[in-house]
């Protein structure tokens, strides 16, 4: 039996297995699992550390049988196999009920691979009814003890249901049974590098018998990778520009509103806006990403390209994430157009929330073509709205948003051109390996005339009296004229978590929970402060609002004009006021539960203040113990304002992680060998091969590994995802 890349897995592995590996992976051919790396290896001289392990945590260890222990239950029929397992430094229990044979396996000095799920009875660390394989005899292990201590073992990403050495075998059965490949990686390129063969490569990762045959392996694979998501990137870009975009040449409506700017742009909206305006009388649309801080007038620059589009009677689209922003949106550019742009072009809002006549309204002047400027949310979507001519779709905040909705609403049109803002920073690796069929502006410098931020750690853990501090600070803050925001992780939590002291110590450490959010309970919600504040004398004669989003959408509206109108003190909010939202007058943000937030959104949050001629104050309430990873996050953000250090800090501390997310591009998992931290040169060298590549061979006929690698990778519904960034 000879099996390709392509063959499906349960007429190789057989159906039960395969039907958990896609249950588990999503795995459902050769190749997806022969894509499965080994996360690391251990060695079968090696013991892994006991001591070190956590209960729930899936686990794959090397140890050596100490004693053996068959006993009776004592209120049920059977009996209870106990099996310690040591490896020098702690002891582990394995249980096995009315399985007495397994005696006659697990002797006492036997060595092997331990996989389960760790469990806790009676305070001692167990595996209930583990997998495990057994090292040789020790006759046999004496004969090739260096040989055979030497050798790695792979320890692969595993369930419950399938271990770390069933995946191995699985693997190893597969690849008995592959036929010759096509390599991906060209030959000159696979020289030019000292790559191995992808057969060889895939031997070396999965049956490795030496530690240093690996290095080579994995660095193959990572330029494999690289050089495959390049090329689908690329080519992605060449079928864009091979549809044609009607041009839209800048004229009066832009000369007249450049002329009525009361101030100077930046150099970086100049330049960025120079690329634009060049992309909208080009050949075919453009696909163009710009990303900047905080505050740095991208708006500026979206709307000036909206004008642009508008002076041919083309429409633009803007479609934000939440109703509050689109509101906000609608404000801002209509102010900035002002009352003599304003009319001509009829800023129009259309949202779910709004009521039924003024909905059906603002649709009319959107489908006659009178509405030249359009800013919605996900009704934007909806198959009632219809343009006359969209010409321009903007994206705001594109992180908040799949791929699957800014197509519907790309496709209202015809080849529209396509701007896509994002004030998160995104290193040059990420921006390569996932945005790399747009181009990609950056503007950097700031408006003239910002008065800046400070921000501050509040360790209310090390430093309960702090927290007091705190709300001192914004009471001054406030009895000076300006206005506070206080964010929290929730709406509402228990009563017990909220009345707890702020400097008492947290039944769960940040290391407990997983990733930026956490598992246990926040300790703050809008509710409790709004709360505290009520009682807190020095806010008495203060005027506190709260919002989030499960307020009614008119409300949420109320709320923030009123905020923005000076009539509101302190806005206690969740993350809705995360983007877009500007208050000049506001000088402070208060976050609480702050190492509950990734390191963009703090920055988000952050940006929120100091965007008028008012100092920003940004206080980071934490009570995460010094030399966390949370608390490590916190106080990067307190130690700069460049978003794109921090962009850089946050890939550092957190890994790439999905980077390529359905929310981003389709594919179908995140990375697999490559490292977006560590293979900058490498992704842009690859990019530069893939370039070279398809300007002699568009199609890849004379590539077919190549083809074939992108074909398995982003299959033709992934693909079209990708298209529709």
């Amino acid at each position: 039996m000879s099996v390709t890349l392509d063959s499906r897995l349960d007429g190789v592995i057989g159906g039960k297995a395969a039907t958990t590996l896609q249950r588990a992976f999503g795995m459902r051919t050769v190749s997806d699992l022969l894509t499965h790396y080994p996360r690391r290896y251990a060695k079968h001289g090696e013991l892994t550390p006991i001591d070190s392990l956590t209960v729930d945590e899936q686990v794959t260890i090397v140890a050596q049988v100490k004693s053996v222990t068959d006993r009776k239950m004592k209120n049920r029929r059977g009996s209870i196999l106990e099996v310690v397992i040591t490896d020098g430094r702690g002891d582990l229990v394995l249980t096995f009920f009315n399985q007495p044979w397994r005696q006659d396996q697990l002797k006492v000095g036997r060595r092997g691979t331990f996989s389960g799920k760790v469990g806790e009875y009676r305070r001692q660390m167990q595996l209930a009814h583990p997998d495990y394989q057994l090292f040789e005899d020790e006759s046999v292990a004496l004969m090739n003890a260096q040989a055979y201590a030497s050798q790695p073992i792979p320890i692969y990403p595993a369930t419950a249901s399938l271990s770390s050495w069933k995946i191995g075998e699985l693997i190893s059965h597969t690849l008995d049974l592959l036929a010759p490949l096509d390599d991906p990686i060209p030959d000159d390129i696979r020289a030019r590098e000292g790559l191995l063969g992808f057969r060889e490569a895939l031997e070396r990762v999965h049956r490795p018998d030496f530690d240093d045959v690996i290095d080579q392996a994995v660095h193959t694979l990572r330029w494999q990778e690289a050089l495959v998501l390049q090329t689908a990137l690329l080519q992605q870009r060449q079928l864009v520009r091979a549809l044609s975009a009607e041009p839209r040449p800048a004229g009066s409506l832009l000369e007249r509103f450049d002329a009525a700017l009361p101030f100077a742009r930046t150099p970086d909206q100049v330049s960025v806006g120079e690329a634009i305006a060049a992309d909208l009388v080009g050949p075919w649309p453009m696909n163009r990403l710009v990303q900047g801080e905080v505050g740095s007038g991208k708006t500026l620059v979206a709307l000036r390209a909206m004008l642009q589009v508008a002076q041919s009677g083309g429409q633009s689209a803007l479609i934000a994430p939440t109703e509050v922003l689109a509101a906000q949106h609608l404000r801002s550019l209509t102010k900035m157009l002002g009352p003599a742009l304003a009319p001509e072009l009829m800023p129009t809002l259309l949202t779910g929330q709004m009521g039924a006549a003024e909905r059906r309204k603002a649709a009319l002047r959107v489908a006659a073509g009178q509405a030249l400027i359009v800013v919605g949310t996900h009704a934007l979507l909806s198959d009632k709205t219809t343009f006359a001519d969209l010409a321009l779709v903007v994206v705001d905040e594109q992180h908040r948003f799949g791929v699957e909705q800014r197509e519907t609403l790309r496709a209202k049109g015809t080849s529209p051109h396509a701007l896509v803002l994002t004030a998160t920073p995104i290193p040059r690796t990420v921006a390569m390996t996932v945005f790399g069929d747009l181009d990609v502006s950056t503007i950097r410098t700031m408006p003239a005339g910002r008065a800046g931020i400070e921000s501050f750690v509040a360790p209310v853990g090390e430093k309960p009296a702090w927290f007091e501090r705190v709300w001192m600070r914004a009471a001054e803050e406030v009895e000076k004229g300006y206005q506070v925001f206080v964010v929290c992780p929730a709406i509402d939590v228990e009563p017990e978590t909220a009345i707890a002291e702020a400097g008492q110590e947290p039944s769960t450490t940040i290391d407990d929970l997983p990733d930026d959010a956490g598992a246990a309970r926040p300790r703050w919600g809008v509710v409790q402060v709004v709360g505290l504040l009520a009682e807190h004398p020095r806010f008495a004669d203060k005027r506190i609002a709260l919002l989030h989003g499960k307020l009614p959408s008119e409300e949420k509206d109320a709320v923030m004009r009123a905020f923005a109108a000076g009539d509101i003190d302190v806005l206690v909010a969740t993350t809705v006021v995360e983007v877009g939202v500007d208050v000049p007058n506001a000088s402070t943000m208060i976050i609480l539960d702050a190492d509950r937030f990734g390191v963009s959104q703090l920055h988000q949050l952050r940006g929120r203040v100091g965007r008028g001629s008012v100092p920003g104050l940004c206080l980071l309430v934490t009570d995460a113990p010094p030399r966390t990873s949370a608390r490590t996050r916190v106080e990067a953000v307190a130690a700069t304002l460049d978003g794109f250090e921090l962009a850089e800090v946050d890939l550092q501390l957190r890994g790439e992680g999905n980077v390529l997310g359905a929310a981003q591009s389709g594919a179908r998992s995140s990375l697999r060998m490559l490292r977006v931290v560590t293979d900058a040169d490498l992704i842009a060298r690859a990019r530069s091969d893939g370039e070279v590549i398809l300007a002699d061979d568009p199609a890849l006929l004379r590539h077919p590994g190549l083809a074939g690698a992108i074909e398995r990778r982003l299959d033709a519904d992934e693909r079209a995802a990708l298209g529709k960034n």
